[in-house]
């Protein structure tokens, strides 16, 4: 079939070039390794930066590397942020011990870097602390321990903020779209209990009952 009776042909061709510029950029001619620190890197990134991060990150990236990047997401469990969580997941998803982490994670980011328009990369690492910014620019000098890192208070601040933000537009639209029944209702309230469970998750909001932290 040729290109021009194909309607996925560009799609196809754009995300082989994403795949082929992040190959180059670790180094490799081993076509699937590629893809699964791609794809580790998506969703390490992804698990930490919150629907609205997400939401920026994911505008530029091809078709293919946008079912990719949600291949099993559930929103309101997002990961902690703590370089010893990122690097364990990385690692698992892509295969490869802990310690290539660094290397690789700055690798795929400069790749992407050129991909993106610029300045994408660093808005959406605004939310992320200090310490997984700089293990995704290549910046670490050390990995700290999950005792050791001590994030910056306006990081953090920032990133609870996003955070909030989120919860509150899941809970708006869950009352904006929900009908005036017993069905709605019910919309309502699972569209509560997500932004509930995206507060807890972030440890913006203790048990049931509890409060958000000062």
């Amino acid at each position: 079939m040729s290109h021009s009776n194909d309607p996925f042909a560009s799609t196809v061709h754009t995300a082989h070039h994403w795949l082929n510029t992040v190959a180059q950029a670790i180094g490799t001619e081993d076509r699937h390794f590629a893809y699964r620190v791609l794809r580790a890197w998506l969703h390490a990134v992804r698990d930490r930066i919150g629907l609205s991060g997400s939401a920026h990150l994911t505008a530029q990236l091809p078709e293919l590397l946008r079912g990719l990047y949600y291949e099993g997401w559930v929103p309101v469990h997002s990961a902690d942020h703590h370089t010893a969580s990122f690097v364990h997941q990385f690692a698992h998803e892509a295969g490869v011990p802990p310690q290539e982490v660094p290397a690789l994670a700055s690798a795929v980011t400069d790749a992407l870097t050129d991909l993106f328009s610029p300045g994408q990369l660093g808005h959406v690492f605004a939310v992320l602390p200090v310490h997984l910014c700089g293990l995704l620019c290549g910046t670490t000098a050390h990995l700290p321990t999950r005792e050791t890192v001590r994030p910056s208070e306006y990081t953090e601040l920032e990133h609870r903020l996003r955070v909030l933000g989120d919860a509150v537009a899941e809970l708006s639209r869950g009352l904006m779209e929900s009908p005036a029944d017993e069905r709605g209702s019910r919309h309502q309230s699972v569209a509560a209990q997500h932004a509930h469970n995206m507060l807890i998750s972030e440890g913006l909001l203790n048990a049931p009952g509890g409060a958000v932290h000062a």
